[in-house]
């Protein structure tokens, strides 16, 4: 009997470990979604996402590529605007697409004057990789993005994130960065890759993290060289010197807002925090959108000089 509960302990924490981070999911994983984000879709915004983001694929951009340092070649798509006066760097969210997540915002990014560089993240369309690595690996090609834009432009640099992608861009925040980089935009950022896996374990799945801890980090460790415990949001917060913009949703299923919090608490740069009421997972800019573009407006207005 013992032997049979392990068998399947190890099955089941394989299974997880290739839905959070295998390249290609496995096929019964994605009828999963709902059950994993905890939230139902809002179909009108859907539909808002799916015509902007046909319409975001339209825009003419330069298709650029940097290697990450374990040697892989990560894919961006740069947008270079005639009147910037700043550039972002765009990580979109885990299992989403860059046209997908900053479908709604480009048009504001670009009116207010951004030349962006939306990054497909490692082992996410055109990148390569076999796995990703919600953010620990991930804060390393940021830094490759980073350098291969202060090639390209003296203009000052922030990074944006979004649900991953904003785990991304705070884990980045830990490192030296260049003085170009003059700030961080993180919606719905998660603590930690073990953090979020617990989470939603736990309140999604209604199962005991804690009885697959040790099976998920060993395969961690054979697939990525980490576990999900070895660095957080809050360790970087805690070196970072870049000022950083946390938004989040108080509605948030999938990402609870106490997250952000606990990453705001630890930031011990210049903090700034939009917490916006009724908003579930990334959907704050769709839910109050005059909000979200004032506090970026503000924020910019800050820190580009």
């Amino acid at each position: 009997g013992a032997a049979l509960a392990g068998a399947g302990h190890r099955s089941l924490s394989r299974f997880f470990v290739n839905v959070a981070i295998g390249r290609n999911v496995p096929h019964h994983s994605q009828r999963a979604e709902r059950l994993l984000t905890g939230s139902e879709p809002d179909p009108e915004m859907q539909q808002a996402i799916a015509d902007a983001s046909r319409h975001l694929l339209t825009v003419p951009m330069q298709t650029v590529q940097t290697l990450s340092r374990d040697g892989l070649q990560l894919v961006g798509h740069w947008y270079k605007n005639p009147q910037a006066q700043r550039v972002i760097i765009a990580m979109h969210g885990w299992r989403s697409s860059w046209y997908r997540d900053f479908s709604l915002i480009y048009d504001f990014m670009r009116k207010s004057g951004c030349s962006i560089l939306f990054a497909e993240q490692r082992a996410h369309g055109n990148s390569e990789g076999a796995y990703l690595g919600f953010g620990l690996l991930e804060r390393y090609d940021c830094l490759a993005w980073i350098q291969f834009l202060c090639r390209q432009t003296d203009l000052p640099v922030y990074l944006a994130g979004i649900s991953m992608g904003a785990s991304t861009v705070l884990m980045a925040g830990g490192l030296a960065l260049p003085t170009s980089v003059k700030g961080i935009i993180a919606d719905c950022g998660y603590t930690s890759p073990a953090a979020i896996w617990k989470h939603v374990a736990k309140n999604n799945l209604h199962l005991s993290y804690r009885l697959y801890q040790a099976a998920v980090n060993d395969l961690c460790r054979q697939r990525i060289h980490c576990t999900g415990e070895e660095y957080s949001c809050v360790d970087a917060m805690r070196l970072c010197k870049v000022p950083v913009l946390f938004i989040h949703g108080t509605d948030d299923r999938f990402v609870p807002v106490e997250m952000t919090y606990e990453n705001y608490k630890a930031c011990a740069a210049p903090k700034y925090l939009l917490i916006v009421p009724g908003a579930a997972h990334g959907t704050s800019y769709w839910v109050n959108e005059a909000a979200y573009q004032e506090a970026l407006q503000v924020f910019w207005q800050r820190y580009d000089r």
